[in-house]
């Protein structure tokens, strides 16, 4: 992870219930490749981690949704758990903002069922997307052509599986993020990229 990501800004969009694992190993990444990791939240004060089967820790939220600007960041990072994007999926302040990221042609890395906030953006039609398996459905339903790969890169979309893929899910997330804007075909032109 040569790349530097210094002077980019993130915005890692959650709620309640992210898989912590799946928050705080890409934040350590993206901040030890120089980049300002920010947690932005339809939340006030805190939000609450989920450790596979329990609760987990307490993170301070650093914008509240309805403060949150696309234009402010350079990427967007979406974490996974079942309940967090179940519940962001429902707010529109949340769709409208990642559509806003997505419209600007801003990288975005999404993990496990973080997808699913990406479905109601519509930002998964004619992808290659991955996700945790039981997606698969609702994304191939969205339009997506769902493939089970421990990261896929999908012009400048960056989905994994799980947290074993953390690894390789950092690496191509750090090198989309440093990469900066894609050119964000539409779906009717779209030729799949097999990068990962």
């Amino acid at each position: 992870m040569a790349q530097s990501l210094n002077g980019k800004k993130v915005a890692i969009v959650v709620t309640d219930g992210f898989e912590q694992v799946e928050l705080t190993e890409p934040k350590k990444a993206l901040e030890a490749a120089g980049a300002t990791a920010l947690i932005v939240s339809p939340k006030d004060g805190k939000v609450k981690g989920w450790k596979l089967t329990d609760w987990g820790d307490e993170f301070k939220v650093d914008i509240a949704i309805a403060n949150a600007k696309p234009d402010e960041f350079d990427a967007l990072l979406l974490p996974g758990g079942v309940m967090n994007p179940d519940k962001l999926r429902v707010i529109p302040e949340v769709i409208r903002f990642i559509r806003g990221i997505y419209d600007a042609k801003k990288p975005i890395a999404a993990i496990c069922h973080g997808p699913w906030t990406l479905i109601e953006a519509d930002a998964v039609r004619g992808r290659r997307i991955t996700s945790w398996p039981t997606l698969r459905s609702d994304l191939k339903n969205a339009g997506a052509n769902w493939v089970d790969e421990p990261v896929v890169v999908d012009d400048g979309i960056v989905t994994s599986r799980k947290p074993d893929d953390i690894p390789k899910f950092n690496e191509k997330m750090i090198e989309e993020f440093a990469e900066g804007e894609h050119r964000r075909r539409g779906a009717a032109n779209n030729v799949q990229e097999r990068r990962a």
